[in-house]
């Protein structure tokens, strides 16, 4: 019987880890306490969570919703193993965000939520974060999915009808405001948090309004532009990938490889290699010609 995990990312007031459990039946149940705020979605295994708020059965697509301070308890009386992707979140950054219209408390009077539509694009995210995320650090993305997470289980749990409604004027020039911003100083730091405070509005409320008129995240918008960006420069420079990723704004060079080849599809040198093969057929059979 144990639990291994990962660290995936952190943030302030936050953290996201993978749990995987190998406790089966003949294991006896283990009992702990959430020490922040916890929404945990299951990918794998089925279990019992037990709370003050009730018991309940966890299955891959659910999500276990815990209180801060709060006792728990889990158990694998009919199967073996479980796999979690797992928040915590402080007191401090969860009670804003949770405070939804609608919305009469700021903690959870059930256990769980079964799988629901209305956060399939969250937790299909949020498993993409996992995927690509690496070192544990600071992540933007993590942060968003962080602050969607909260506001739409909240909205779910106080059953507030999330359907778009056009943003207004004031909120419409905001958002063209914060894509200027990012458009000057997409190679500097954007957290979320910065973006929505240059624009007055709540990380949540800035996050959705921004999707709604944009297609794509504020952190996904960043991506892409750092991404196009680089790949412009891979193609007319012949600059050190690792100084184009720099100057692009990615932190490290594992980071921009992962993530160019997860939305480009070839890692940064085969991008280039093919750049310039394509530019300069001739070059090209030179070198080979030589190589070979």
């Amino acid at each position: 019987m144990g639990i291994t995990s990962r660290h995936v990312a952190t943030g302030s007031g936050w953290e996201l880890n993978e749990y995987i459990c190998d406790s089966g039946p003949q294991d006896r149940p283990f009992e702990e306490r959430h020490q922040w705020m916890a929404i945990a979605l299951v990918i794998g295994g089925t279990f019992q969570y037990r709370t003050a708020q009730g018991l309940a059965v966890m299955a891959p697509g659910s999500l276990l919703l815990g209180n801060f301070g709060a006792c728990f308890q889990c158990g694998h009386d009919h199967s073996r193993g479980d796999r979690c992707l797992s928040f915590k979140f402080a007191p401090e950054f969860f009670e804003p965000i949770a405070a939804v219209p609608g919305a009469r408390r700021v903690d959870f009077t059930v256990p769980s939520l079964p799988p629901v539509p209305a956060l399939m694009p969250v937790l299909a995210e949020l498993q993409v974060v996992c995927s690509v995320a690496g070192g544990g650090g600071a992540d933007d993305s993590a942060a968003e999915v962080a602050t969607l997470l909260i506001g739409d289980v909240c909205s779910v749990l106080a059953g507030v009808d999330r359907a778009p409604r056009p943003p207004s004027i004031r909120d419409t020039r905001r958002i063209a405001a914060a894509l200027h911003r990012i458009e000057e100083d997409a190679h500097e730091r954007l957290g979320l948090d910065d973006l929505a405070r240059d624009a007055a509005m709540s990380p949540y409320h800035f996050l959705r309004t921004f999707e709604q008129l944009v297609g794509v995240t504020p952190g996904q918008f960043v991506l892409r532009t750092r991404l196009r960006r680089a790949a412009v420069d891979l193609r007319t420079s012949e600059e050190p990938i690792g100084l184009v990723a720099l100057e692009s704004g990615f932190g490290d060079l594992s980071t921009f490889n992962r993530q160019f080849k997860r939305v480009m599809g070839v890692s940064p040198g085969q991008y280039r290699a093919r750049a310039w093969r394509l530019r300069s057929p001739r070059r090209t059979e030179a070198c080979d010609t030589r190589l070979g």
